[in-house]
């Protein structure tokens, strides 16, 4: 990295156990990066943090290393990372790209660096805790959002109405956003409204909405366990379709599918778990044991729960759904992928 004029910081920032920032990696990059830096070069951090870090912890660590310091000898940078994994239609150089810097000119250079990618769609944001906070909120947003849809479909499961249909017939409405329940983990949102509700309580202010969002989506997977479980008789054996975080990858980190698996484990029902997705390394060492290595199973399970709505998931028809459960098994869709696919009568079908 010697004589690089550009320095651009990507790592990770989880969360402890405490649901706490961890921002390790961050401390790590920003002394490797001061251990090596210029004058005049510009270090620009796309993780996620809340306002204030890259001016503060991470200028900090870099001048323990370097003795430079940031806006006299140096200059900083902040450009949140926006690509959404798995998602063909927004990928890097269809996503507006916000950028901010210590001073105008910076800023500028920058929105030249970055516009070569995506054709000039840039956002200059007036500084750089304008848009640490920018990105902040996005990913919070989001997931209050699913939230409330995942509340609503608990209420609407205790008044045995199907939510997929009200879903349907709200959506209708012109205005209304169209998330739909399901198990919200990853490293992005459900991990990023802990950075805000960390940063709001350092101000004295407690983030109610944020922290209930985020209590309810935590709570899913544990509702889901228990719908289903109180549908099988004990010792039921459970195929489980689909491990990572979300759709059409193979990403494991903070999957609340994982934790699903885990529960329904927990109140002793025999589960085995299929992702063609995700690598059988990975996930053995995650569930204490080696996923299915290829479908259909050479057995029959008393219950098949989706979990996961991949691409290959999605293509099966009633034949090959029904492949996988025994006769009088259940079929759990907790994605409602399947909803009005011809499946045997000898199988019970539920969704929410």
């Amino acid at each position: 990295m010697r004589g690089c004029d550009v320095l651009i910081a990507t790592v990770p920032t989880p969360i402890d156990a405490a649901q706490k920032p961890d921002l390790t990696a961050l401390e790590a990059a920003s002394r490797t990066i001061g251990r090596v830096l210029a004058p005049g070069a510009v270090v620009v951090f796309e993780s996620t943090v809340y306002p204030g870090v890259t001016e503060g912890p991470c200028a900090a660590w870099i001048a323990e290393e370097s003795g430079l310091l940031a806006g006299r000898d140096y200059h900083l940078g902040y450009s949140p990372e926006r690509v959404n994994p798995g998602d063909g239609k927004h990928g890097l150089a269809a996503i507006a790209k916000v950028v901010a810097a210590q001073d105008s000119g910076v800023a500028q250079r920058l929105a030249t660096l970055y516009g070569a990618v995506n054709g000039g769609n840039i956002h200059i944001a007036p500084s750089i805790r304008v848009a640490e906070a920018a990105k902040a909120i996005e990913n919070a947003q989001r997931d209050i959002n699913i939230a409330f849809i995942n509340e609503v479909a608990m209420i609407l499961r205790t008044a045995d109405i199907p939510v997929y249909d009200v879903l349907e017939a709200a959506r209708t409405k012109w205005n209304f956003l169209p998330f739909v329940p399901g198990l919200v983990g990853g490293h992005c949102i459900g991990v990023d409204p802990y950075y805000l509700a960390t940063w709001a309580q350092s101000l004295g202010h407690e983030p109610v909405t944020i922290l209930a969002g985020r209590h309810t989506n935590e709570a899913m997977a544990g509702f889901f366990a228990d719908q289903i479980a109180a549908q099988l008789v004990p010792g039921a054996s459970v195929l489980v379709l689909g491990a990572s975080f979300k759709e059409n990858i193979g990403d494991l980190r903070n999957s609340k599918a994982v934790d699903l698996i885990a529960a329904l484990a927990a109140k002793g029902f025999e589960v085995d778990c299929f992702d063609p997705n995700a690598a059988a390394e990975a996930l053995t060492d995650l569930l204490g044991r080696a996923p299915l290595a290829a479908l259909p199973p050479d057995r029959s399970y008393d219950a098949l729960v989706l979990a996961v709505a991949h691409r290959e998931f999605a293509e099966w028809g009633g034949d090959a759904i029904s492949a996988c459960v025994a006769p009088g098994g259940l079929i759990a869709d907790i994605k409602g992928l399947w909803r009005g696919r011809a499946l045997p009568a000898d199988r019970r079908y539920w969704t929410l």
